[in-house]
């Protein structure tokens, strides 16, 4: 067995030959059942290849620093050996004779002639000399070799390594403890430590890192670090400009003056440490004798063959790492990248190479790789190597980040497509301030939606990495989030969901998070596809911040756009966590920051109320409780806010967006359905099935929404109305409008919830805020809101008669809305119910009055926005502005030549109309400074009583019938038997009153004539002509003689069935119409208010004048001002008081 090891160890070891005698000759010995003791110096110097302390600065093939005219840096900081392996594969040329002491060849220490190095015993060395010496003719040697013997024997260094490597993995076994921490081989040691001959060793400050040597001339650069003169010179001088140590770019190559500071410390060093000669070559023998401790213990020649394969091996990645750093020619620093990486895949890395490899000159050297290499193998291998070496020593990523251009290096390559490098990314995210603005979301996803298996197996998971480089940028940048909501992109997050690392699965939580709540509609894919069980697992080891992600994730998931939906995911979330999930939603909501315990009480009452409500419950308590103590803490104002967002979304309605319907559903029960039937008609409906299934959503809604606000409002006697009535007053718009919905809600749930005695409760804290929001709010919508809470006021006795002592401000109110919602028609009707009189609900007070008289009568007024047109008798134009009791005139015009009849206006175009009986119409644009003629079109008559629609006008012209005029010139005579007095132009019907009394119907598109009334002969010669007519509602308005008792008669438009009558005995000259009111005007100057409900009874009388007639009226848009024109020249407007 014994010769067989041997002749294994003899085959092996003749690959390894020095000069010309094998290895395995110099082991035998003529005892063959002895130990075999191999060369001392062999062993040492072998042992010493792979033995790398971490506190020293490097080990390396050649300590010269220099190598094919370039300063190796990783060697920059070597100890004070005399390793030196040859072998003929670390020969190198030098351009220039160095500056520093070379190493023994080992050639010339086999050869030597002192025979105790074969006997493990320390050589004596006499002096550096010697040593010097030798390495000049080591250097000479390796100047006589031309390049194709270097070549040849680079190639046969790279089959060399790799024919090892296999050799290596059987033989692979870490170095113990003891032998790594033994290593002397610090060359700049501080100065109080000795070496192991006594003598002290300089502080490294004093030691130039190129030479190793003593500084004689030190100079320090603009980088901070100093050099001896004469080498970075050298340096310098072969076409470097960046630092041999950062590799920082210098600005200037012209070197600075001595560091005479350093000088003098260095001078006062040696005079305190007299006879001490430094060199970087001084007394190697202390390295040699404690490798031949460690190893002379070995007996067996196989564990001599495998240290010596283990030697061998290192020796070869030391050569790779020389070259990574030395070489200029790039494809020998490729190679050394690649055969590292092989190295270290075989390895094991609990050898010290991870020292050797982090060390900041091969850091650097990987990013020269990185920058210049275009082989995607090799960029692979190189970021492989680099993400392993960070992952593993910190100081590698801070090597990294010293240099902007390497990270941004890194990136670069990412961003063309080395995804791996995703990893080295995420180990350097801590130190990259402008990660948002790198643009990597398409990269990172780039990387998420690829599988796993397209990856080689690194430190971590390029996916996992990418998540969690996401998740930082969207939680930096939150629209972001709306670019990552496509179907696989999403898939791909929500399976990190499960991931093993805590990390990756909460950096998928928020980014979900912020996906739904930059674009809701991804939420129903996130709820379909997600696995709740994991994320609740991660909530009891998350920390608060993560927890409170965790909770807002959830809550955002339960706000579908069906209740259904909402309920199962609320099962899930109840059912399937390791622990009671709403247990441990209980302890977290006590220890909780502030402004995240409403999310937090929001989800657990939902939770609990999955049941019906029971008479008590701890976990609904404390969520309510909580709720309230929000709302109410002043301190916290972003806690007042979200509590009164989560108590308005647990009304449970939501847009597909999660959105909450609370304010459109509310205002549609207020009749105002158009928001409404915006958001769920083409947002929510559109995703059901069919009308069943919405049959059912709308159960569950209610339901649902029947359920939390009894549970709210019945809270320690409504406790929750006092907080929310607080809120009311608050000066923060988020605040109080959440409060305002949700006040209005609950305040409208009474209704239809027990009366267990929280009514009282409700009106004493809201009735009056109600009142005032619906009394002074110019939002129509906030209006209807509070019109909707009065509303459940008004069947409780002491409610209405709280409600009535405000009557006026109320019923002001309810006459803005009337155009809007049935519900203020309702409500006026209740409140004019059992009254004598009406008049105070419809009082009407003069605002201003204007006299005209010298442009004579006021033909017509129109009203439009904000301001009044009115024509006169002798042509003038008057357009007028009214601001509080003062009517502003802005302009006056006189383009006609006589009196302009009639006014109108097309409002799609905001365009003004005028009639003259000078035979023309005049058309006006409107803008703020006044009105301005466009176009003068020629009727060929006089024209009264102007209507006109985008393509023609109608007119009543001097003879008999009605004129109607198309803007091209054409012209055509309708009705032209009767002699018209008035029309109403109504979706292409003309209602004409007629000189006899008649009224009828002019149907345009069809031509057909229909009488609606007919015309009463003339009594004692005088005729009843009808003086004008209105159309309003589906109702024909005419107003005529008074002789059978009603002036104006009321006719439906659809069968012409006479449905009232008005007893006034007013001549009718002018009549107007509002939602409640008629206005008639006549003669005496006296204008009638009448009912248009009841129309039994005058509601008030406005009087103009006396020796006058009211020859026109108008409405303002909001039906709340009455615009007058008489006979005498005057213009008055009245207001609802």
């Amino acid at each position: 067995m014994r010769g067989t090891n041997r002749k294994r160890f003899s085959q092996f070891m003749a690959l390894l030959k020095f000069g010309s005698t094998p290895f395995g000759e110099v082991l035998e010995n003529k005892d063959g059942g002895r130990v075999i003791e191999p060369p001392a110096a062999v062993l040492e110097l072998c042992s010493d290849e792979f033995r790398y302390d971490d506190r020293s600065s490097s080990n390396g093939e050649d300590d010269a620093g220099f190598g094919n005219g370039r300063y190796n840096p990783i060697w920059a900081e070597a100890e004070n050996s005399v390793e030196s392996v040859s072998r003929g594969s670390s020969v190198r040329r030098h351009r220039s004779p160095p500056l520093y002491p070379q190493r023994v060849a080992l050639d010339n220490i086999i050869t030597g002639h002192n025979p105790s190095w074969m006997l493990g015993r320390r050589p004596h060395v006499n002096s550096d000399s010697e040593l010097e010496e030798s390495s000049l003719e080591e250097h000479s040697l390796d100047s006589s070799l031309d390049s194709e013997a270097e070549i040849e024997e680079n190639n046969t260094r790279t089959e060399l390594f790799d024919s090892e490597q296999n050799q290596i993995q059987k033989l692979k076994q870490p170095i113990s403890a003891e032998s790594s921490r033994s290593s002397p081989n610090r060359l700049m040691a501080d100065s109080e430590n000795q070496s192991s001959s006594g003598k002290f060793t300089p502080p490294k400050d004093f030691v130039c890192p190129i030479t190793s040597a003593l500084f004689d001339d030190p100079v320090t650069l603009e980088t901070g670090q100093t050099y001896e003169r004469k080498a970075i010179q050298e340096w310098l001088d072969r076409g470097n400009s960046t630092c041999p140590i950062t590799r920082q770019n210098l600005q200037s190559t012209q070197l600075p003056k001595t560091n005479y500071v350093l000088k003098r410390l260095i001078a006062s060093w040696q005079e305190q440490n007299p006879g001490i000669v430094f060199s970087p070559s001084d007394n190697p023998s202390p390295q040699i004798e404690p490798m031949v401790k460690s190893i002379m213990p070995s007996t067996s020649p196989v564990s001599v063959i495998s240290q010596a394969a283990i030697d061998s091996a290192v020796s070869e990645l030391r050569i790779a790492i020389t070259n990574l750093c030395m070489s200029e020619i790039l494809k020998e620093s490729e190679m050394a990248v690649l055969r590292i990486e092989h190295f270290w895949l075989e390895a094991n890395v609990e050898w010290d190479i991870q020292n050797m490899l982090s060390k900041p000159p091969v850091i650097n050297g990987f990013v020269e790789v990185l920058f210049n290499s275009v082989d995607p193998r090799v960029l692979t291998a190189t970021v492989f190597l680099l993400s392993e070496l960070g992952s593993r020593d910190n100081a590698v990523i801070q090597t990294l980040t010293q240099v902007d251009s390497d990270v941004e290096c890194i990136v670069a390559l990412f961003k063309k497509g080395l995804m791996e490098a995703v990893v080295l990314i995420y180990l350097l995210r801590h130190c990259i301030l402008n990660l948002v603005e790198m643009d990597l979301v398409d990269s990172l996803l780039s990387v998420i939606r690829k599988r796993d298996d397209d990856f080689p197996n690194m430190c971590l998971k390029p996916k996992s990495a990418a998540v969690v480089l996401l998740g930082h940028i969207v939680g930096v940048s939150e629209l972001i989030a709306s670019s990552l909501t496509s179907e696989k992109s999403l898939e791909r997050i929500i399976s990190s969901l499960e991931s093993e690392s805590a990390e990756e699965k909460t950096a998928a939580i928020g980014i979900l998070l912020r996906c739904m709540q930059q674009d809701g509609h991804c939420r129903n894919t996130i709820a379909d596809k997600a696995e709740l069980a994991p994320v609740l697992d991660s909530f009891t080891g998350a920390k608060d911040e993560e927890r409170f992600e965790i909770v807002l994730f959830l809550s955002e998931l339960v706000k579908l756009n069906r209740r259904t939906f909402n309920e199962q995911i609320l099962h899930i979330i109840k059912d399937e966590g390791p622990f009671s999930t709403m247990h441990t939603l209980l302890i977290y909501l006590q220890t909780a920051a502030q402004d995240h315990c409403p999310v937090v009480a929001g989800l657990l009452l939902q939770l609990d109320l999955l049941a019906e409500p029971r008479k008590m419950s701890i976990f609904r308590e404390e969520a309510t409780d909580t709720l309230i103590s929000c709302l109410r803490n002043t301190e916290f104002p972003s806690a007042q806010i979200a509590a009164a967002e989560t108590i308005m979304s647990l009304q449970g309605r939501f847009t597909t967006s999660g959105k909450p319907l609370a304010r459109a559903f509310l205002l549609k029960r207020a009749g105002i359905d158009k928001i409404y039937k915006q958001h769920v008609r083409m947002d929510q409906l559109s995703s059901f099935s069919g009308e069943d299934e919405t049959l059912d959503e709308e159960k569950a809604a209610d339901n649902w929404e029947r359920k939390l606000a009894f549970v709210l409002a019945s809270h320690e006697f409504g406790l929750l109305f006092e907080a929310l009535a607080e809120g009311l007053k608050s000066r923060i718009s988020e605040l109080c409008s959440a409060c305002f919905v949700s006040a209005t809600w609950l305040v409208h749930m009474l209704d239809v919830l027990p009366d267990t005695g929280i009514r009282g409760a409700a009106r004493l804290c809201l009735i009056k805020r109600f009142i005032s929001i619906l009394k002074s709010a110019k939002d129509t919508e906030d209006k209807a809101l509070a019109l909707l809470a009065l509303g459940s006021f008004i069947h409780d006795p002491e409610g209405m008669q709280e409600l009535n002592s405000c009557r006026r401000d109320i019923v002001k109110g309810l006459r803005e809305l009337k155009r809007y919602t049935p519900l203020a028609f309702q409500m006026l009707k209740v409140f004019s119910e059992g009254q004598d009189s009406s008049a105070e609900l419809w009082d009407h007070k003069e605002l201003v009055q204007v006299d005209c008289s010298e442009n004579g009568e006021v033909l017509s007024v129109v009203c439009f926005k904000d301001k009044i047109f009115s024509g006169h008798s002798d042509g003038t134009i008057k357009v007028w502005t009214g601001k509080g009791s003062i009517l502003h005139l802005i302009q006056e015009t006189q383009e006609h030549t006589k009196a302009v009849s009639s006014l109108a206006i097309l409002q799609s175009k905001e365009i003004l109309y005028s009639g003259s009986l000078d035979k023309t119409t005049r058309a006006w644009s409107i803008s703020n400074e006044g009105i301005q003629c466009v176009e003068v079109h020629d009727m060929k008559d006089q024209v009264h009583n102007l209507a006109v629609t985008n393509s023609f006008s109608c007119f009543i012209p001097q003879s008999n019938g009605i004129k109607a005029h198309s803007w091209n010139g054409g012209s055509k005579m309708l009705n032209s038997g009767k002699s018209v007095k008035c029309f109403a132009l109504v979706n292409g019907k003309i209602f004409c009153g007629c000189h006899d009394s008649t009224v009828q119907e002019i149907d345009l598109v069809t031509g057909t004539l229909s009488t609606i009334q007919t015309g009463s002969r003339k009594l004692l010669g005088k005729s009843n002509p009808i003086h004008c007519i209105q159309y309003h509602s589906g109702m024909i308005y005419a107003a005529g003689s008074s002789l059978d008792g009603s002036a104006v008669k009321i006719w439906s438009a659809a069968n012409f069935s006479l449905v009232g009558s008005l007893s006034t005995t007013l001549e009718v000259r002018a009549m107007a119409l509002s939602s409640e009111l008629i206005y008639l005007g006549g003669k005496g100057g006296c204008v009638e208010i009448w009912d248009r409900e009841k129309q039994n009874k005058i509601i008030d009388t406005l009087q103009t004048g006396t020796n006058c007639k009211v020859l026109s009226l108008a409405l303002d848009a909001n039906e709340e001002v009455l615009v007058t024109g008489t006979s005498d020249g005057r213009i008055q407007a009245w207001g609802l008081s």
